[in-house]
């Protein structure tokens, strides 16, 4: 392959410097960040010889070009564009930054709810499951043991704030300590409890006189913007100070400063008027709910799934915390979610039912039962959206449970949770939830099933994009796989599993290619861990690199220093683009013979794109057989 050659195509089509902003690549990809993708000719990008396939991400757009190619194709890119060279963590930020501000604003808010979701949920779970043996045992009502679940159970609605204010600080970049202590000033029990300043006349609410300035002794527990805001405030300030004060006494005045200024602030200004600005947001989604008996919650269980497909959907957070800190506690918007995903996967099962594609059946079939469970984007991107009439027959499904959800006037107690296991927080409504999921389900699977047919995936001549046009087959694969709803990684090799950094190569070891393991291999085989694509293998047949769920790119090193072995002892049964499924032979090698060839057999077995999965996990060390769970992205 002429590097310089597919550097320069790459360069020339992209349109030159001056639409790049930032380029770094991983172990397969040429990720790039362009100030406009409209200028560019895709088609001629995907035919340039050494680019296996092009798509777009989260503002990137990159290029596979595959392992121990894509280094030397992205230094010859460097040479002929003149720019420096740049991480991915750079990429992400410039991708980051191009984004419109309400987009980026979303983003941050679904940033700071997500990770606390697991703790709202438990606590919601654990409330549904007390409250329902305190209505099944009257007994136990009154007992002690009621008593101390039922703090455990809401103790994460009660210090919210602190939760919130937490994540802000990690997301906004600022000390989570310090921004913990900004949410616990916002609800310290000095302070009157806001639900309390609901039955008080303004007159009999305490306040500080402070230099001709009054601040309302008022706390902020049932709210949620405002603290969101103080800790962004507290993070600039504190960057701030990082910056300016000299080191020898940052470590004293940064902090001390950062929480006095923030606090005060907090409750003289930003905690008075966003927090009346939020109660205006709740009200209006709690209009929009009920207007015209149940129209604008129709309307909305429409609308629902456009918003999973935009990204912004997890702005629905804040309004559902809102309201479940709000003096009813209850979560009217859960109701409208719920029927909007169940009847995604029911439009879904539809099409997998139906459909008499193996390909299509086996990702509708398990996309559909995650979304019964909450998780639709492996129904709605991999299937519903692909074949569009699907996705419309849901949103007609997810109108008509959203209205009933309305009527019934069904209230949670969490969010977070929809679908099945949404029974466990509605326990006040169940028959009427299941009336909800039920019509959701009944309309939408019924109106896929009439009007959608197979051949509305195929072109005019029967045959499938990817086959019509074989340039394109790469990324329909990678897109197709990418969806569905796996997010684990099995052991493609039978052996003692070693940490990452345990590896006996520097680069392995310390993670500039990605995170994972090593695997001290006991039989000579390796195995597909996943469904997915091979994106590239070696000359040397000692790697392969694959292609499979969410986006993973998985690369899989026989031995250390094998390279040098030119192939000897390996065998390669795969190629390049090929189609593989969970447990498919892939390569046989020699242990004995790369062992006496003075090398080691240490197999790396690397998530070259793990940084972008925040909830990347280990769950396997030593002694595995090959197909057991090694580590997983949720």
């Amino acid at each position: 392959m002429d590097y310089a050659k597919c550097a320069k195509e790459i360069y020339e089509t992209l349109g030159g410097k001056s639409n790049l902003v930032s380029a770094a690549h991983c172990a397969t990809r040429l990720r790039l960040v362009t100030v406009d993708n409209s200028r560019i000719d895709m088609k001629k990008l995907e035919n340039i010889d050494g680019v296996k396939g092009v798509f777009s991400n989260n503002g990137q757009l990159q290029l596979i070009i595959g392992t121990g190619t894509v280094n030397k194709v992205y230094d010859e890119f460097l040479k002929v564009s003149g720019m420096t060279a740049a991480t991915k963590e750079d990429v992400k930020a410039a991708a980051a930054a191009k984004q419109p501000l309400f987009k980026r604003m979303i983003k941050s808010l679904g940033d700071v709810f997500v990770p606390i979701l697991p703790a709202i949920v438990a606590s919601g779970l654990m409330m549904g499951l007390v409250e329902a043996l305190g209505k099944a045992i009257p007994s136990f009502a009154g007992s002690d043991w009621y008593g101390i679940l039922d703090m455990m159970a809401n103790t994460a609605f009660v210090f919210l704030p602190i939760l919130i204010a937490v994540s802000a600080a990690r997301v906004f970049g600022g000390n989570i300590f310090l921004g913990a202590v900004i949410g616990m000033i916002m609800i310290h029990p000095n302070l009157i409890n806001a639900w309390a300043v609901g039955s008080m006349n303004s007159s009999e609410i305490p306040v500080w006189n402070l230099l001709g300035f009054t601040i309302r002794q008022v706390g902020y527990q049932g709210h949620v913007i405002p603290v969101i805001i103080s800790v962004w405030l507290m993070c600039r300030i504190e960057k701030w100070l990082h910056k300016h004060v000299p080191e020898m006494i940052d470590l004293f005045v940064t902090p001390l400063t950062t929480v006095l200024v923030t606090a005060f602030i907090t409750l003289g200004l930003i905690g008075p008027i966003f927090s009346t600005a939020e109660t205006y947001v709740l009200e209006f989604a709690a209009w929009i709910i009920t207007v015209g008996y149940g129209v604008g919650a129709m309307i909305m269980g429409a609308l629902y799934p456009l918003t999973v497909v935009c990204g912004i959907h997890h702005m629905y957070n804040v309004i559902e915390a809102g309201m479940l800190s709000a003096a009813d506690g209850l979560n009217i918007w859960m109701p409208i979610a719920s029927a909007a995903n169940f009847a995604q996967g029911a439009a879904c099962l539809a099409v997998g039912l139906k459909a008499k594609n193996i390909k299509t059946k086996s990702i509708a079939i398990p996309s559909s039962m995650s979304a019964a469970l909450g998780i639709t984007e492996p129904a709605i991107f991999g299937v519903n959206l692909r074949f569009i009439k699907p996705l419309i027959c849901g949103m007609i499904g997810g109108a008509a449970g959203a209205l009933l959800g309305s009527l019934f006037h069904i209230g949670a107690t969490s969010y977070g949770v929809t679908g099945i296991p949404g029974f466990l927080i509605t326990l006040d409504y169940t028959l009427q939830y299941a009336v909800v999921l039920a019509v959701s389900f009944a309309v939408s699977f019924v109106l896929t099933w009439i009007v959608w047919k197979e051949e509305d995936g195929e072109n005019e001549s029967g045959k499938n994009e990817s086959e019509m046009n074989p340039a394109s087959d790469e990324i329909t694969k990678t897109v197709t796989t990418e969806l569905s709803a796996e997010t684990d990684v099995c052991s493609p090799v039978k052996g003692n599993v070693i940490a990452r950094n345990e590896i006996p190569d520097k680069t392995f070891a310390s993670g500039v290619l990605g995170d994972g393991v090593g695997i001290e291999p006991e039989t000579g085989v390796v195995i597909a861990p996943f469904d997915g694509i091979i994106s590239s293998v070696t000359d040397t047949r000692h790697a392969i690199g694959i292609t499979g769920p969410r986006e993973m790119e998985l690369l899989i090193h026989v031995g250390i220093d094998t390279v040098n072995m030119k192939g000897e002892g390996f065998e390669l049964l795969v190629s390049e683009n090929e189609t593989v499924k969970k447990g498919q032979k892939l390569m046989t090698f020699d242990i004995a013979r790369i062992q006496s060839a003075g090398y080691s057999a240490t197999t790396a077995v690397l998530l070259t794109n793990s940084d972008d999965y925040p909830n990347f996990k280990v769950v396997k060390t030593g002694k595995t057989d090959s197909m057991e769970k090694l580590f997983t992205i949720e």
